[in-house]
């Protein structure tokens, strides 16, 4: 078995990281989905989506997928974004209902 050496709650196996998504909320959010905010990782870990695809979901307004929160001021391209976790929740929860109609 592949075992990572850690000192943390993290997960013990690589199988392990795969199948958990640790939710890393925002200071002052108390876990409440509608004010957490969750960074591209927890949001690809959720849905099971690449980056390249998350992006180009939320260029297409037929998809519904959340768009990010941005983080700064800044303008630049990589500028820090994050998505709303009870937005990213129901997404999913959408697919999950659409399961009998044609994937995004």
């Amino acid at each position: 078995m592949n075992r990572h050496a850690t000192n943390s709650g993290a997960p013990q196996t690589a199988s392990d990281s795969a199948t958990l998504c640790r939710i890393r909320p925002t200071r002052g959010s108390l876990n409440n989905p509608e004010t957490t905010l969750i960074r591209i990782t927890d949001v690809m870990a959720m849905v099971g989506l690449s980056r390249p695809t998350i992006y180009k979901l939320m260029q297409r307004r037929d998809s519904g997928f959340p768009l990010p929160v941005k983080l700064s001021d800044s303008t630049a391209r990589g500028a820090p974004v994050a998505w709303v976790l009870s937005e990213v929740q129901a997404w999913v929860r959408a697919r999950i209902a659409a399961r009998k109609e044609v994937a995004a």
